[in-house]
């Protein structure tokens, strides 16, 4: 777009690299425009006056632009999305994974992507619709300034960090999370695995000093299970994961941006994002229960498994049989057997659910965002899978229990001490001697 009389100008035709894909997207409209965005096949820009014109292939309706006035357009693979100067946002062109209906309320500005889009609220807030296979429309919480979709991933700018979110086929994880230096003063996705960074919180104040049974951390928050059988949160609060809730519990696991908990009658209760179908538990009556990134699971008195959720690579259809303890990770999950082996279901990329050369037996099992850890019989810890933070790269010598993070893991030895290893911002541990 020339800065003097607003004209576009386009060059290339697309076709990754194939100059044989022409639809005319390079030959823009006359006229004075304020902004343009490019798609795959099409364009589209902003004209002054605020009515939007598109151009190039018109298959699945991506060029007839809506009518009104509008302050933000942008132009995904085969649909695109507009900011109306009430605030409203909408979308046009293919809708297969829903990533043309946008939602309602009023947005700042959005974006289109391959089969998703983003949009971000007055708040701050990102909300994202259409494709989720890859998590590339469950972003990550914060206070954010803009937002960008890409092919299977997603990055938003807060006022002090980036945040991604997603996947990328073709680079390790470490490819899309963003630059830890410098200042960063826009966005962008392109096509794009699997990299995240939390956005700024919403804090709740950390718990008043006091008796806790058990304590459990999610993705930007914790829970921790009072003497009493009431509960304490903390943390990022910005999908209510934190709030009070009311009545005693029996145990409590903190996932992604959700939390459950088991009541004295066995009865499961969820709070938080909603997304995905995460906080519609089984009726029923269950002795424990592990909430992960997308999905939950929960063992009833017979050890049968129920997983509710994002079914993303089948994380949340669990094997038939019966566990005597279970784990729900970021995109798989892991039972432990009777015999104390070790069997899991869902995504294996980085091989975190193949247990074919995984010797036991277990006492304990573990499962992190793409690793999976068990505690042997005699004391040790082994892991697997995705290795990028030294996650799996166990300390040696004898534990009594083991917990996977995102990218790190620890181990609790019998002195009580904790020790962790994996990112190094997530393994500083406060001296001390744990129970839990």
């Amino acid at each position: 777009m020339r800065e003097g009389d607003g004209a576009i100008e386009c060059w290339g035709t697309g076709g990754f690299g194939r100059n044989v894909l022409d639809y005319g997207q390079a030959d823009p409209p006359e006229g004075a425009f304020s902004a343009v965005s490019a798609g795959y096949l099409h364009a589209c820009g902003l004209r002054k006056s605020g009515e939007i014109a598109c151009w190039g292939r018109g298959s699945f309706n991506r060029t007839n632009a809506p009518e009104g006035i509008f302050t933000q357009v942008s132009s995904g693979t085969t649909h695109s999305c507009a900011v109306r100067e009430s605030g409203h946002a909408v979308c046009w062109g293919m809708n297969n994974y829903g990533q043309s209906n946008a939602p309602s309320g009023t947005f700042t500005q959005v974006s289109a992507g391959a089969w998703h889009s983003c949009g971000l609220r007055e708040s701050g807030a990102v909300e994202c619709w259409g494709d989720d296979e890859y998590d590339q429309s469950n972003p990550s919480p914060g206070n954010y300034l803009a937002v960008s979709a890409g092919m299977r991933h997603s990055c938003a700018l807060s006022a002090t960090s980036t945040s991604c979110w997603g996947r990328r086929d073709d680079q390790p994880l470490e490819a899309i999370v963003p630059p830890t230096t410098g200042v960063v003063t826009d966005v962008s996705s392109g096509s794009g695995e699997r990299g995240t960074t939390p956005g700024t919180p919403t804090p709740t104040p950390t718990p008043t000093p006091t008796t806790f049974t058990a304590v459990s951390a999610g993705g930007t928050h914790a829970c921790a299970l009072r003497s009493t059988g009431t509960l304490d949160c903390w943390g990022n609060n910005a999908n209510d994961q934190v709030a009070a809730q009311t009545g005693t519990f029996t145990a409590v696991s903190a996932g992604g941006t959700h939390t459950c908990g088991l009541r004295p009658n066995g009865a499961i209760h969820c709070w938080g994002a909603s997304a995905n179908d995460r906080l519609s538990a089984p009726s029923g009556s269950f002795a424990s229960i592990s909430a992960g990134a997308l999905h939950s699971c929960a063992l009833n008195s017979a050890g049968a498994a129920s997983c509710w959720g994002f079914n993303g690579q089948n994380r949340a259809t669990p094997l038939p049989g019966a566990f005597t303890a279970i784990s729900a990770g970021g995109t798989h999950t892991c039972g432990l057997r009777s015999t104390g082996a070790i069997e899991c279901w869902g995504a294996n990329l980085d091989g975190q659910t193949d247990t074919s050369t995984q010797t036991g037996p277990y006492t304990a099992v573990s499962v992190g965002q793409r690793h999976s850890c068990g505690l042997r019989s005699n004391g040790a810890i082994h892991c697997w899978g995705e290795n990028s933070n030294g996650q799996t790269d166990a300390q040696t010598g004898t534990f009594t229990a083991v917990a996977a993070g995102a990218l790190h893991t620890c181990g609790r030895r019998s002195s009580g001490m904790v020790e962790c290893w994996g990112q190094t911002t997530a393994t500083s541990v406060r001296s001390g001697s744990y129970t839990a």
